[in-house]
């Protein structure tokens, strides 16, 4: 090792952006690092260099607003419990208004050298192509999206055949509460009540024959994105975009996900909706709701436009966009414990989007807490999990189960990966949102607003209580 160390090291397999934070945090605690990293000695098909880090499809961090952004209140947290990827971020940051993008050659040159200059850390350039042996004890595997074959076949082995997944198909998921529920109800088709179920565990959507056929000609003409040439095309007949569906036939839908049997409108009884769309609780707050059988290549502008055409969703914020790509990714909920290890495995941790997270920070901050649970068991201490209330707690909740699986298809992997939003923030406690002083009209999107506002100083100051921090909110912010 590059100093000496009374612990033994914790191995970190792969050196993106998840990693590289979980070795800095693991370093940063007085714990040695072994970081292997296959690029330098195997490449991948979307990597440039073997620099540690490397943005590959875009230089944004989204928003940085920690005031009422779930995004920025991820890069707060983050700062406060001394990440290295938020550090290098702001020192290589180039113009893009409230967004916070950096410059990806020095961004990642920076913390490459950060790390091979840390005394702690050893950074070993080979494939790992199996799970970490036993006699590592602790590891954290951080592969990401572009995990090599090899390694993914003995994740498989390990976990079962139908806990890793390829390709992602995504629905979009959107807001329960931009949701019209004036024009729709609740209602499982035929009333049905499953295992857990009530009979009204769906959303519905009601279209006549001429908003239907005018979706279908949306869908159709809407604009998409291609696949990259080395995802391949990973359709087949049960994950099918839903524009190619469309395209099969205009009856296809309404025969497919858009059913409308075993349904009645609960405004309007007596009229039979042409086509339905159905919208399943996706979380298990209850505050996000996916679209059915909705995964899509179309592109992000495309969506919002067209499944604004929906009755009822008119108003739709999403909390996230659908989508079709490849992504490997394991079914955390059902495989990892809270602090992010194999329930089969003690000692063995996974982080970043191989958990189920997606994008850069989201990435960076599930190595951030793998890094410190890792680092927290290699010293003997308890493991100390983030509040729910943070937007660390509350991507690390969704990962480990917050997510719920439906009783409709059972074996059938609902778990998909998902961006830091409001929607997996615990609600806050009644009466929280009191209307300002002086204002005669509340209407909802300040209401909305105000809600966002109040669950980010409260995860601010919750993450600094239990990073032992002062927070300026710790006194205002709702219980």
């Amino acid at each position: 090792m590059n100093t000496i160390s009374s612990y033994s090291p914790i191995h970190v397999v792969g050196g993106g952006l998840a990693g590289s934070e979980a070795a800095w945090q693991i370093a940063s605690s007085g714990v040695p690092v072994i970081l292997h990293e296959m690029r330098g000695v195997r490449g991948t098909d979307a990597h440039k260099t073997d620099g540690l880090a490397e943005l590959v499809c875009s230089n944004s961090f989204r928003s940085d607003d920690a005031t009422s952004n779930a995004v920025g209140v991820i890069h707060a947290e983050m700062r406060m419990a001394g990440s290295l990827i938020m550090a290098t971020a702001d020192r290589h940051q180039v113009p893009a208004g409230g967004a916070l993008a950096v410059d990806r050659d020095g961004f990642s040159e920076a913390v490459t050298r950060a790390i091979h200059d840390h005394p702690l850390i050893t950074v070993v350039r080979e494939e790992v192509t199996g799970l970490p042996p036993r006699d590592w004890d602790l590891a954290i595997v951080a592969t990401g999206p572009l995990t090599a074959p090899s390694l993914g076949s003995a994740i498989q082995a390990e976990t079962g055949k139908d806990s890793l997944a390829f390709f992602d198909a995504i629905a979009p998921i959107m807001y329960r509460e931009s949701i019209d529920m004036d024009i729709c109800w609740y209602q499982s088709r035929y009333d049905k009540v499953g295992p857990g179920g009530t009979g009204k565990d769906y959303i519905n959507c009601p279209m006549d024959e001429a908003q239907y056929h005018a979706f279908v000609d949306a869908l159709i003409s809407g604009d998409t994105v291609g696949f990259k040439e080395w995802e391949g095309t990973p359709y087949f007949d049960g994950c099918l975009p839903i524009e190619v569906m469309a395209e099969r036939g205009r009856e296809t839908l309404r025969h497919g996900p858009m059913k409308p049997m075993g349904l009645t409108n609960a405004h309007n009884p007596t009229v039979k909706a042409y086509a339905v769309v159905q919208l399943r609780q996706d979380n298990a707050l209850g505050t996000l709701y996916n679209m059915v059988g909705f995964q899509t290549k179309l592109k992000y502008g495309a969506q919002a436009e067209i499944f604004r055409m929906i009755p009822g969703l008119e108003n739709a914020e999403f909390a996230r966009l659908g989508g079709l790509h490849r992504n490997t990714y394991i079914n955390s909920p059902t495989l990892l414990d809270p602090s992010l290890t194999l329930k089969s495995r003690p000692g063995l941790r996974f982080a970043g989007q191989i958990t189920g997270c997606e994008g850069y920070v989201e990435s960076a901050s599930v190595g951030l807490m793998a890094g410190r649970f890792a680092a927290a068991e290699r010293k003997g201490e308890a493991i100390s999990l983030p509040p729910a209330t943070t937007a660390l707690g509350s991507l690390l909740g969704h990962i480990t189960g917050g997510h719920i699986v439906t009783d409709e298809e059972p074996g059938k992997r609902s778990f998909q990966p998902m961006n830091i939003n409001f929607g997996l923030f615990p609600e806050l406690q009644p009466g929280s949102i009191v209307k300002p002083e002086g204002v005669k009209r509340f209407r909802g999107k300040d209401k909305t607003i105000m809600k966002r506002q109040l669950i980010a100083r409260r995860a601010l100051a919750d993450c600094a209580d239990w990073l032992g921090q002062t927070s300026p909110f710790a006194e205002s912010a709702p219980a």
